[in-house]
């Protein structure tokens, strides 16, 4: 059983693993707090990828404060790892510390970096395991990719109310308010990289940036998916920015004639067989992961949201309805197929004129209830 100071200070590290968002990729955000009853002795997340995770940035900053954490009690939304990779094991830095409880906001599920918590018993340090709504949350990206081929894939959508983008074929229609376009923004910086359709690119010309920049060390990545045909050059999703990886083009190996031109201001990713003259979405997923591109944001087009939903490649949509109805004979609908998806409904939010319903896909036939 967890005291109400020890939810308090498990929600602290919760937020600290929030500064870590869209830097640490492939690893997952952690934080980590350092108490002795109700005084802090020091805090840390993990920055990014090959630096000191959040257990050590917490006892460094205790060290800098002064303090003595012998007999102090950790508390870390995710089990301390038990092994050597870019950084040692934080579970052996907890020991030698003299730490005498660790509270874990969540297991491991990578099977390389569990161990921690019965490591730690082992050394004689008392250890809780909260099973945390929160915890869990903060990792539902890395949960849901490790040790699998292909990135997660969150999928957002913004409709009217009876489920349409667009009055009629090929008009750019902006449907959400100034609250909703500021949570996307927020999703692609929380993501490795935002994907969108070459119809998308065609008719809407996004430049898919996050404005103002958010401070990340890891760059921005945008991605434009070509099932036939390429984009043209001049399309904004190709200018250069600050803090930009160049943009990636997924293209079908079969076309390279039709896309060589896009090499000189893109990566162009060619994919499938040299035969292929239509993109395969799961290899060009797996192409993302190739490139160490763990988390995607998709924001469409209906054609490639569709096809994505169907195929079962989205982990998570969030879906804002905008207080508008664009019924007629020419509407566009949300998904350019008819899916059916079990997902687990777990937020609903008023975002200024327009709400967001979120929901996850449901693997197999139960769900853990938050």
């Amino acid at each position: 059983m967890l005291s109400a100071l020890d939810r308090v200070y498990l929600r602290r590290a919760c937020e600290l693993a929030e500064r870590g968002r869209g830097s640490t990729s492939p690893n997952p955000v952690v934080g980590a707090v350092l108490a002795l009853g109700a005084v802090t002795l020091g805090e840390g997340f993990h920055r990014m990828r090959g630096e000191p995770h959040a257990e050590a940035e917490a006892l460094r900053d205790a060290a800098e404060r002064g303090s003595d954490v012998r007999g102090a009690t950790l508390y870390v939304t995710l089990e301390p790892c038990d092994h050597q990779g870019l950084t040692p094991p934080c579970s052996q830095a907890i020991l030698g510390a003299g730490i005498a409880r660790v509270v874990v906001g969540t297991a491991d599920p990578n099977a390389k970096a569990t161990g921690g918590i019965a490591r730690l018993r082992d050394g004689g340090v008392a250890v809780a395991l909260a099973d945390d709504a929160w915890s869990r949350r903060l990792i539902e990206d890395f949960s849901r990719s490790v040790g699998r081929k292909r990135p997660y894939l969150r999928l957002k959508l913004a409709t009217s109310l009876d489920g349409y983008v667009a009055p009629r074929p090929g008009e750019r229609h902006w449907l959400t308010g100034a609250e909703a376009r500021e949570y996307v923004r927020e999703l692609r910086a929380a993501h490795d990289a935002v994907l969108v359709g070459a119809g998308t690119v065609r008719i809407d010309n996004p430049q898919l940036s996050v404005r103002p920049p958010h401070a990340r060390h890891k760059p921005y990545v945008r991605v434009v998916a070509c099932e036939h045909a390429a984009v043209p050059l001049e399309s904004a999703i190709f200018a250069p920015l600050e803090g930009y990886a160049p943009t990636v083009v997924l293209a079908p190996a079969g076309l390279r004639a039709e896309f060589a031109a896009l090499e000189a201001c893109a990566d162009v990713i060619y994919v499938g067989a040299d035969a292929d003259t239509a993109l395969d979405l799961e290899r060009a997923l797996d192409a993302l992961r190739d490139r160490e591109i763990a988390s995607v944001l998709c924001e469409g087009g209906p054609t490639l949201a569709g096809r994505l939903v169907e195929r079962g490649f989205v982990d998570r949509i969030d879906w804002l309805l905008a207080p508008a109805l664009l019924h007629g004979p020419d509407a566009i609908a949300a998904l350019g197929t008819n899916v059916a998806q079990t997902l687990h409904f777990d937020r609903v939010e008023r975002l200024g004129p327009d709400v967001l319903i979120s929901a996850r896909r449901m693997e197999g036939n139960a769900c853990s209830a938050d």
